[in-house]
């Protein structure tokens, strides 16, 4: 049996370019520099960065292929090659069947159709006619459960609508492979396994080939049976044994301390950046050692805004080592009135971390964040993030000195009620 996919030698570079100058410039100074920019002067450099190099594997038909790594590891590079979005820079791809992309919210529909017309168009995009759509039309509207919003234009969905119908199109419209970025983040946790449930079911019953890319390590463990693991551009792990790579990933995340900063924020073109992530003591200082379960600490997070918008929300999602989302916490959880004040320029944004909450053990903090409801900046999976250990302080019990049973191991108090 022939491999499904065969990638040989595969490498994909992109030039970065430095001009030299940062921060912001006017109109004018813009177009008395453009001269000087098109003939590559005022100290402008380039330099050549490698997403990925020099990557070989095959898939066969059938098998399940989670894709893990750090931030910047190449996963996402990766899946654009496969899905045709982008051409390599070396090496070759061979694809023998059909593929279905889910790479971010909304791939592959159009603003203006309606949900109907969007899964019709999807269906002509993998070379189905309109009798094999239709065929597949009522399981797709009935998973996706987004019947009563069908004749709407899809740019009035919510992100979480979005990927019902889109994940729901690329798994019922029968593709040869189907290729699924940590997008399915966006959903809830009941539409997750219901979407890790299907992806099981056309692998099984339908042979098809799957390549699943996520963070959350407990959902490669039950989806997949074969793990690849990247790092800097270049396959670390490549086997069957999921548990041995996801423990080597675990391991990769380990900071050597807990915080993180921003070497170039200037490039980036969103209108808030990450400047600076830790998990500080009292005097805004940096913990370096493990934290005890009852220690004061924060989370500490400088942005640079560069406009301000109502809709603006940041904050953080902490994991456990087994990539467990223990709870999301944002500027906005409490009252209006209690929010942070926000203005423009370099802004540091505080949060307690729970004390008596945490049990024994590893944790990840990740930056996520954006416009309410409209736009991810920082969606979860894809910002920054930093680790830290808690160890001891779990309870002032002469009963409990060591980790708990459990993922959390609150201190809670019992009184007694004369019955």
């Amino acid at each position: 049996m022939k491999p499904i996919i065969s990638v040989e030698g595969l490498g994909k570079s992109y030039t970065i370019r430095h001009e030299g100058q940062t921060g912001y410039k006017s109109l004018r100074e813009e177009i008395f520099k453009l001269p000087q920019r098109l003939l590559r002067q005022n100290g402008q450099s380039q330099e050549e960065f490698w997403a990925l190099k020099d990557l070989s594997f095959d898939v066969m038909p059938g098998e399940r292929v989670g894709i893990i790594g750090r931030n910047g590891a190449g996963k996402s590079t990766l899946l654009k090659l496969l899905s045709r979005i982008t051409e390599p820079t070396t090496g070759r791809i061979t694809l023998r069947g059909r593929v279905a992309s889910l790479l971010e919210v909304g791939t592959g529909f159009h603003p203006e159709l309606s949900g109907r017309e969007n899964i019709f168009l999807n269906g002509a995009i993998l070379g189905m006619s309109r009798a094999e759509v239709r065929t597949k039309f009522d399981e797709i509207v009935d998973f996706a459960g987004v019947e009563k919003f069908l004749d709407t234009p899809v740019k009035r969905y919510s992100s979480g609508m979005y990927v019902r119908l889109a994940f729901a199109v690329a798994a019922h419209l029968e593709p040869e492979i189907l290729i699924v970025d940590e997008v399915l983040a966006v959903g809830d946790a009941e539409f997750q396994k219901k979407c890790l449930g299907k992806m099981e079911e056309v692998s099984e019953s339908g042979g098809r080939t799957v390549l699943f890319v996520s963070h959350n390590m407990n959902a490669v463990q039950a989806l997949c049976n074969r793990c690849v693991l990247l790092d800097g551009g270049h396959i670390r792990l490549d086997g069957s044994d999921i548990r041995q790579a996801t423990q080597h990933y675990l391991g990769l995340n380990k900071a050597d301390g807990v915080q993180w900063s921003n070497s170039a924020p200037e490039t980036s073109p969103l209108p808030v950046v990450p400047v600076w992530l830790a998990v500080t003591d009292d005097a805004g200082q940096p913990l370096t050692g493990p934290i005890a379960n009852d220690q004061q600490a924060w989370v500490s997070l400088d942005l640079q805004i560069r406009e301000l918008d109502p809709g603006l929300t940041m904050g953080y999602a902490l994991h456990d080592s087994n990539g467990h989302l223990l709870y999301w916490s944002y500027t906005t959880d409490t009252k209006e009135e209690q929010w942070p004040t926000l203005s423009l320029g370099r802004v540091r944004l505080k949060s307690r971390l729970p004390m008596r909450l945490l049990n024994e053990g590893a944790y990840c903090i990740e930056i996520i964040g954006g416009l309410h409801f409209r736009q991810w900046f920082y969606a979860p999976g894809k910002g920054p993030s930093i680790s830290f250990n808690i160890q001891g302080g779990l309870s002032d019990s002469p009963l409990w000195t060591v980790a708990r049973q459990g993922i959390l191991a609150p201190v809670l108090s019992w009184v007694r009620e004369d019955i």
